[in-house]
Parts: structure tokens; sequence; C-alpha cells
């Protein structure tokens, strides 16, 4: 009696385990993949409405589609990231091969010009100090490791990696616009199943917030790019391009941009040209920077109706926890876990409001 009332127990029991076993596998197996098959994701949402536009025009050829999709975006996105990519890695390089310079033949002159800053004179018998001992700035310079072999094998390690994360998502992307709205009402019904009808809630927090931190992290990065590149080509710097895409990189992270623009109106000025440089310095405070300071918070709280400084903090931490993907992974999970909140609050306001008992009668009935 006893084995046949604990039978279905251990069939439920054997059965959760070896659910979880071949899941927690499966989920093991494709762990070094999910941050390529989270930018095919984003990406394949993003341009999802330019796939289906190009679906209608080619009378409904799914596969030519999606491979003209996924050849347009490997062109228009991924091909100019990886070059900023290498032409970093190659401005690194040269930078450490001149630290390397200064380590063994010492700091070259300052700048005469430096004397008539504010302070210059300072900043100048400071200067002189460090050149003045050249063992302690060999020291500092080996500290930075840029003279180690082992450092540039995993920058190129590192760079290797991630451009196999790109070709990669560039991959999945194909699939994901060929199979992604099956695949997409697949996970609909499953979530409705386990979830109920509040997973729509969830699922479409998930899209209006992707979208939200599409337009307002990566575009607003792409102007102030665009606005910073135009600046330093006006201020005379070389290569305004590269450092216009650098510029958009960095600024993803918000308020971090004005690390690029200052510095280089720092370099204008050290190198005596003082106009360039206050005009470069006010362009990126009074222009570049009100990008970032005022369109970024309405273009992605207004549509999310979340308080930008969740989003800012999802934005931060998600960097923190997931890498570069965690620029997206951060507001969407503190946008589904702020909708579970919401539901919540919904559900207290719906629920009836308690009553007290009435008190109790004597045993006479009055």
């Amino acid at each position: 009696m006893a084995l046949e009332l604990t039978s279905p127990l251990a069939r439920r029991l054997g059965a959760a385990l070896f659910l979880a076993l071949v899941f927690g596998f499966t989920l093991w197996v494709l762990s070094p993949f999910f941050a390529a098959l989270a930018w095919a994701g984003i990406l394949a949402y993003v341009t999802w409405p330019l796939y289906r536009r190009l679906l209608r025009r080619l009378a409904g050829r799914e596969t030519l589609a999606a491979l003209l999709m996924t050849v347009f975006v490997a062109v228009t996105l991924l091909a100019p990231l990886a070059w900023v990519m290498f032409a970093v890695a190659g401005d690194v390089a040269k930078g450490a091969a001149t630290l390397r310079h200064i380590a063994a033949e010492g700091l070259p002159p300052l700048p005469a010009a430096v004397y008539g800053w504010p302070g210059g004179e300072w900043l100048g018998a400071r200067y002189a100090e460090i050149q003045s001992d050249p063992a302690w700035l060999r020291a500092r310079v080996e500290a930075l490791g840029l003279a180690d072999p082992a450092t540039w094998r995993a920058v190129a390690g590192g760079l290797g990696r991630n451009l196999a994360k790109f070709g990669l998502a560039v991959f999945a992307l194909f699939f994901l616009y060929r199979h992604g709205a099956a695949a997409l009402a697949q996970f609909g019904r499953v979530s409705t199943h386990w979830l109920g009808t509040a997973a729509r809630g969830y699922l479409e927090a998930v899209g209006v917030t992707v979208h939200a931190v599409v337009f307002g992290i990566v575009l607003t990065a792409l102007a102030q790019g665009v606005l910073a590149g135009l600046g330093y080509w006006v201020a005379g710097i070389e290569a305004p391009a590269l450092w216009g895409a650098v510029t958009a990189l960095i600024s993803l992270i918000p308020f971090v941009g004005p690390v690029v623009w200052i510095g280089l109106s720092l370099g204008l000025l050290a190198q005596g040209d003082t106009g360039a440089a206050i005009g470069l310095f006010l362009w990126g405070a009074l222009v570049v920077s009100w990008v970032d300071n005022l369109i970024r918070p309405l273009a992605i709280s207004g549509p999310t109706r979340i308080p930008f400084l969740l989003v800012f903090l999802g934005v931060l931490g998600g960097l923190n926890a997931f890498g570069l993907i965690g620029l997206f992974l951060g507001p969407v999970l503190v946008a589904v876990s702020l909708a579970v909140w919401r539901e919540w609050l919904q559900q207290a306001d719906d629920a009836p409001a308690s009553t007290p008992d009435p008190p109790a009668g004597r045993a006479d009935g009055t």
C-alpha cells in the first residue's frame, strides 16, 4: 500500500530530476554562446521591420530576404565595428611603443606654451622633477605591463574572441530572420502556459525596453560620435573619423564620452593651439554632452515608463555583470522586475478590502 502511494511521487521526482539534468547540461553546453546569441537577438529585433518590408518586396521568399538582411547588417554594423577595433588596437600598440621609448630615453621637453597656462610654472616644475628621475619613470611604465609579450598575447586573444562572437552573431542572425517569428510564438505559448496571461506583459516590457535602450543608448552614442567627429575635424585633430568612432563606442556608457574630447582638448592646449582647444571644449560641453544629458533620458524613460535612475543603474550594473551585452540585459531585467512589481500593485489595488467580522451576539440572540 505504501509503495502504491509513493510511486506517483517517485515518478514526479524522477521526471523533475531528469528535466533538471537535461536543461542544466543544455544551458552549460550553450553558455559560451549566450553573448553572441543575445547580440543576434537584439539585432534581429531592431531590424525586424526592415526585414518584413524586404520580405514583402521579395514576394515572401524568406531565405533570400534573410540572407540579404544578414549581409546588410554585417556590412553596415559589424564590419565598421571590426575596423574600429583593429584601429584602436593599432593606436594602443603605437602608444605602447611611445611609452617604451619614453622609458628608455626619458620624457621629451614640455611644450613652451604650457608655461603660459594658469599654474603652468608649477606644472612645469613637477614635470621637470619626473623628467630628472628616469628610473622612477621606467618603473611606472614597466608596471603597466605594456612591454610584456604576455599582455599583447592577451589583447590579441581578446580581440580574436570578440571577432569570433560577432561572426557567430551574424551566423545566428540569418536563422533568427528565417525562423524567429515561429520561435517567438512558441516561446510565448510556453511562457503563457507557465506564467499565465501576465507573461504577455513581461514580453511586452522586454520588447519596449530593448527598443528604447537601442534608440536611447546606441543611437545617442552614434549621434555623439558624429557630432564629436565634426568637432575634431574642425579643430584639426588627426584621424577625426577614428576618434569620432572611439567617442561613439565609449559613449555607450552614460556620461563617459566627455573623457575623449576633454583629453583631446588638453592635447591641443599642450601643443599651443589654444583657440582650437577652447573651441573643441566648448563644442563638446555645449553640443555633444547635451545629446547625452537631454536626449538619452527622454528616449529611454519615456517609452518604458521607468525612472531614468533605474535605467542608468541597470546599464552600469549590466556592464559589470555581463560585459558589453549588459548594456541591454541590465535594463531589460530591471524592466521585467518593475513590470512584476506593478502587476503586484495592481492586484493589491483590485483585491476587495477586508472587512472586520461582526461582533458575536449573546447566547440569547440579542
